[in-house]
């Protein structure tokens, strides 16, 4: 995952690395490609950062978990957030999204494609791990979404799915 930094005599440095998007784990949520640029391995367990990109009409159903707290950077195009009861609010490129945890919330992709960043902890990152499916060569690319293995994972990592996104 990243290269390592060598230490310097002036700065302690141990633990730092850099990662690349074009180098970073890449892997497959329906038509959601996800690359980690910090995990638990590489943050010792204090967070995580993916960079998605997806397509128009994609959606996340609105869903909570309790533990986690999720903020979102727009990087490229336009997101609609459903959070709370709250009508959806569409997000431009530069514009910064948290959820608390416990918050109900979803998203709906409503550019030709979008590219965010998502900040979250550890533990959260490793439920999007668990719920996507490895990118490499052989593999299809936009894989089916196997929803008894998301159900599964979102038991496990305490994700409450709530239903869908109001209609566009």
């Amino acid at each position: 995952m990243g290269n390592a930094l060598s230490g310097s005599p002036q700065y302690d440095c141990a633990g730092a690395y850099i990662c690349e998007t074009d180098t970073a784990e890449q892997r497959w949520m329906g038509e959601i490609c996800t690359r980690f640029l910090a995990t638990a391995d590489s943050t010792g367990g204090q967070f995580c950062v993916v960079d998605e990109t997806a397509a128009q009409g994609e959606t996340v159903p609105l869903h909570r978990h309790v533990q986690d707290v999720e903020s979102f950077y727009v990087i490229a195009g336009k997101i609609t957030f459903f959070i709370g009861a709250a009508p959806g609010v569409t997000a431009g490129a530069h514009s910064f999204v948290h959820v608390p945890g416990g918050t109900v919330h979803g998203f709906r992709i409503a550019s030709d494609t979008a590219r965010y960043l998502i900040f979250t902890t550890a533990r959260h990152g490793e439920f999007y791990r668990a719920i996507s499916q490895p990118a490499a060569p052989g593999l299809p690319a936009h894989p089916e979404v196997d929803w008894d293995r998301v159900m599964a994972a979102a038991r496990e990592f305490g994700v409450e799915l709530v239903g869908e996104l109001p209609a566009a």
